[in-house]
């Protein structure tokens, strides 16, 4: 029997990319997984809803949601997360709408579900590979701060992930009916804590090499408000331990 497997696609203001990002989600995947592919809009102010109604597949299962008001990044995900445990998938990915992250790799990051050891989160990495990440066009003082952020969550919370920062996700459902994940943030920070929450349920992460895409899409991160989040965040977590 075929694993269930939600792919989760978030998106605001994704108009321009929405659509091209879900006719790049590899047709193989319905070989060997159930899959149903699950649009997130959250009240995006552009024709995003639109553009999501023209993708039609005759492989996947495919839904959208408009949520009523924007929820932010982490409510959106929680949202995701609800509907992969309510309906009782085995696997979620999470997919940003704007095709930073390469849907091609999603056959990589199911496959590590299905190795010997247990794995409760599959993330792809842009650090990973040496020097990938600029060659991809990450901006460098985007690089430099997730170098810094990631050595210093690693130092705090003692292990070893490449990035901390990646939205590229896959997760065992199992797993998070383990955690409180609705307790998490709203906004980016949500990422974070998620992490945090694995780490200290002794869930276990895998790390796969993904390419760094960066184009035209619109970043509404606050660099300095994330950073100071998601180190308050991690030292709390560093005091608990």
């Amino acid at each position: 029997m075929k694993k269930k497997c939600l792919i989760y696609v978030v998106c605001y203001n994704h108009e321009k990319f929405i659509l091209k990002t879900l006719e790049r989600i590899p047709q193989i995947l319905s070989e060997y997984y159930d899959i149903e592919i699950l649009v997130a809009n959250d009240k995006s102010k552009d024709k995003t809803l639109e553009e999501t109604k023209k993708f039609v597949t005759k492989h996947f299962k495919y839904n959208v949601i408009s949520l009523y008001k924007n929820l932010g990044y982490g409510g959106n995900q929680k949202i995701g997360y609800y509907y992969s445990i309510l309906n009782n998938f085995d696997y979620v990915v999470l997919l940003h709408g704007d095709g930073q992250y390469a849907p091609e790799y999603l056959p990589d990051i199911l496959n590590k579900f299905e190795e010997k050891e247990k794995i409760s989160a599959v993330f792809g990495s842009r650090m990973l590979e040496k020097g990938s990440a600029l060659k991809g066009g990450m901006p460098l003082y985007k690089f430099v701060g997730n170098k810094i952020l990631t050595f210093a969550q690693n130092l705090l919370l003692d292990v070893k992930l490449s990035e901390f920062h990646s939205g590229y996700r896959a997760y065992k459902v199992e797993s998070l009916k383990k955690i409180f994940f609705q307790k998490n943030s709203d906004g980016y920070s949500f990422d974070t804590e998620i992490i945090i929450q694995l780490i200290l349920n002794k869930l276990k992460i895998k790390e796969i090499s993904i390419p760094t895409f960066y184009g035209d899409e619109i970043s509404y991160v606050n660099g300095f408000k994330y950073a100071a989040q998601i180190m308050i965040e991690t030292y709390k977590a560093y005091l608990y331990r």
